[in-house]
């Protein structure tokens, strides 16, 4: 049996930050390469170029957490099997993390827009309030 590593509580983990995070599981550096058949400089290299940032122990080991591999896993993917760069890579992070930004301010608008429709629906009764109707009919009527 391992002992835990330096800066790991009795559990093997690394301490859990204060600001209320999951519990989560790290991997060292050694680990990780070996489970992805690549050499440690390369992951080493992956966060000089800003890919990776895996948190770092009070003893500033590398300690890769499983976004940060699964993050890692993307990247293998993307220059083994479909002859990515560095840069493409970087592009492809970059548009995949707008993305998922702008996915959450599309739900954020779409709940805001909800509620607005509801809080309508409810004053239903109350004409003066209630969002216009569109009539079924043309907007403009032509005269031919």
């Amino acid at each position: 049996m391992r002992a835990p590593r330096r800066g790991a509580g009795p559990s093997g983990r690394a301490p859990e930050s204060t600001s209320g995070a999951r519990d989560t599981s790290y991997v060292l550096i050694g680990s990780v390469a070996r489970r992805f058949g690549v050499h440690p400089q390369t992951l080493r290299l992956y966060e000089r170029e800003g890919l990776i940032r895996p948190p770092r122990s009070a003893g500033n080991t590398r300690l890769y957490d499983p976004d940060t591999v699964e993050r890692l896993e993307i990247i293998l993917t993307l220059t083994r099997e479909l002859g990515v760069n560095l840069a493409g890579v970087e592009v492809i992070l970059d548009l995949k993390t707008r993305l998922r930004r702008m996915e959450g301010e599309v739900e954020r608008l779409m709940d805001a827009i909800r509620a607005v429709a509801a809080e309508h629906a409810g004053r239903a009764g109350d004409r003066s309030t209630a969002l216009a109707v569109r009539p079924r009919g043309a907007l403009v009527r032509r005269h031919d």
